[in-house]
């Protein structure tokens, strides 16, 4: 085994371990507000902090990363979550909305953190000549990631019906403590740590390809999110009469089954031509919300119209966002690696919590129709921005 593929597999490590705790704990916060009788969009305002958190994260963490290096800022992410968890151990009576909520805010950090760090690590472990790999790699740890998010779904509702809200995160946060110490001694020191110190204001990238790609990228996170969010879990409650455990079932197996496509896209994709490939693959998923709310404003069965709809959009967005992984990735410098994926990332937060504040008010305001219609929109602006995409060569000149 090669020192390059140790590394992976400790990056991947850590990634994995991280991951179970998020969806656990995001599953652990839902139900247990449910229990409490906070409304769909109460509980979804409760992760306003987690992913505005994550847009300031990604664009002060891409430039920790450069001065400190990734293993330094991976494992302040481990930590942080650790606290995170920790927080949310208190007698239930201090369970208040705005801890909570600063809970969140401390997890969102960690998250960003964990992701900006495993995603620039991978870059720096494979030659540059070596892109098939690269996308290869890139796809495993994206798509693995979130079919371990919806692993962590279903763990988090085992774990408060056996042992309780308290006794869970008391768990889960000495389960990750213990990876942190591993993380410690295993993960390579300096990795990522860019030769030539980086100034505050580098954060900003000024590369074209990064920018472009990073405008797309919001725009394909705000669409999966305005109808993803709040509004089909809402609807699956009260227009389908499913209950609570139905709903978060459908959703987890919905992103494990994401997830898995996403580990596959490579062999979906075939041979890489950035610029057609992301200009493609984003113009046909635009069809796909546009096409369910079609089938819903002309009276078609809404169970097979949203289900069937959910689960190809789920094939052609997991696609898309793996290819947007490894293109950032490969458009990202060498040296400062972390500077370019911490701001490409910090827009992909930016969509997710563009798409969280309109998924509660246009649901709320005009139904599943009208949150469809603007995930169809948002993903043809991130197909109109992928045409000024460079071509790799013209990226790296």
């Amino acid at each position: 085994m090669t020192a390059a593929i140790r590394q992976y597999l400790v990056i991947t490590g850590n990634y994995w371990a991280f991951t179970l705790t998020d969806g656990a704990l995001r599953m652990l916060v839902v139900l247990h507000f449910h229990q409490l009788g906070y409304s769909p969009l109460e509980i979804a305002l409760l992760f306003i902090f987690y992913e505005f958190f994550g847009v300031v994260t990604n664009l002060l963490g891409g430039y920790l990363g450069a001065r400190m290096g990734l293993n330094r800022t991976m494992n302040i992410g481990l930590f942080l979550q650790i606290a995170a968890l920790v927080m949310l151990a208190v007698p239930a009576v201090m369970l208040t909305v705005p801890w909570v909520m600063a809970a969140q805010a401390l997890s969102g950090i960690a998250k960003d953190l964990n992701k900006m760090s495993a995603k620039s690590g991978i870059k720096l472990l494979v030659p540059d000549e070596q892109q098939g790999k690269l996308y290869t790699w890139v796809a495993i740890l994206t798509g693995s990631k979130n079919t371990l998010k919806g692993v962590g779904f279903f763990l988090g509702g085992v774990l408060l019906m056996s042992v309780g809200f308290t006794s869970a995160v008391i768990a889960m946060a000495a389960a990750l403590g213990l990876v942190w110490l591993s993380s410690l001694f295993l993960l390579k020191q300096e990795l990522g740590k860019s030769k030539a110190k980086p100034k505050f204001r580098e954060i900003l990238s000024k590369s074209r390809a990064i920018n472009v790609l990073s405008a797309a990228r919001m725009f394909l996170f705000g669409a999966r999110d305005v109808w993803f969010v709040v509004a089909l879990p809402v609807y699956l409650h009260t227009v389908f009469g499913w209950d609570f455990w139905k709903v978060g079932g459908f959703m987890a197996s919905w992103v494990i089954g994401y997830g898995f496509i996403q580990t596959v896209a490579p062999r979906i994709t075939g041979n890489l031509e950035s610029k057609k490939s992301a200009v493609l693959w984003a113009a046909a998923l635009a069809l796909i919300p546009a096409a369910i709310a079609i089938g819903l404003m002309v009276g078609w069965p809404p169970q097979w119209v949203v289900i069937g709809g959910l689960v190809l959009f789920g094939v052609l967005f997991a696609v898309n966002s793996s290819l947007h992984s490894y293109l950032i990735v490969s458009y990202a410098r060498g040296d400062g690696v972390s500077l370019d994926v911490g701001f490409y990332y910090m827009s992909n937060a930016a969509g997710r919590l563009m798409g969280t504040i309109l998924s509660g008010w246009v649901y709320q305001g005009y139904g599943l129709e009208a949150c469809l219609w603007i995930s169809a929109g948002l993903v043809a602006m991130a197909a109109l921005l992928s045409l000024m995409l460079p071509e790799r060569h013209e990226a790296r000149a």
